[in-house]
């Protein structure tokens, strides 16, 4: 017999925290490794953001429907507003902190200043994140194959013809590159 049954008041409630306790968790970002305090429930762009100060992973929508959050995940172009910080334990992340090598920027963060491929540069990071995956895994990349790549990305300014003009001359670079170090 409960206590409703009986007639008797239910117990006090405690008021502690109900669940996982906040844990110290290891991460490889951009070619380091950083530990942070985690609750299970932290995204991993409220790490990147919050707890690292790595604020080039822009939060648009909060629910995957922009791709400003874009980041890698193993070489993996992933929202990184719908992944929990937990699941990337012992995964190689890439923000587009990470992108350029010290001083020197990727092709396709090149070709987005050189053919004026951003305005208001919220959406830029993701779309840069996006086009130099695609250009690394295939430098003979078409428009299509561009389109495809973006198509989860929303530009407000409408700058996408820039940057399918930036994205194929990085590819062209690479391309040019590779043959002239043959």
């Amino acid at each position: 017999m409960n206590h409703a049954e009986k007639g008797e008041p239910a117990p006090a409630l405690s008021n502690a925290l109900v669940g996982a306790e906040v844990a110290p968790v290891e991460l490889h970002i951009n070619g380091g490794f950083v530990t942070v305090q985690l609750d299970p429930a932290t995204t991993l762009v409220e790490v990147l953001r919050d707890a690292l100060g790595l604020t080039g992973t822009k939060v648009g929508c909060d629910r995957g429907a922009c791709s400003a959050c874009t980041v890698w995940v193993d070489g993996e172009v992933i929202a990184s507003c719908m992944t929990v910080a937990l699941d990337v334990r012992g995964k190689q992340l890439v923000t587009i902190e990470g992108l350029s090598r010290g001083e020197q920027l990727h092709p396709v963060q090149k070709a987005f200043i050189e053919h004026d491929a951003l305005q208001c540069g919220f959406c830029t990071p993701g779309m840069v994140m996006s086009c130099a995956r695609l250009v690394d895994r295939n430098p003979e990349c078409t428009l299509d194959d561009v389109k495809q790549a973006v198509s989860g990305h929303l530009c407000r300014c409408g700058t996408y013809p820039n940057i399918f003009k930036a994205t194929l001359a990085a590819a062209a670079a690479l391309r040019k590159n590779k043959e002239d170090n043959q």
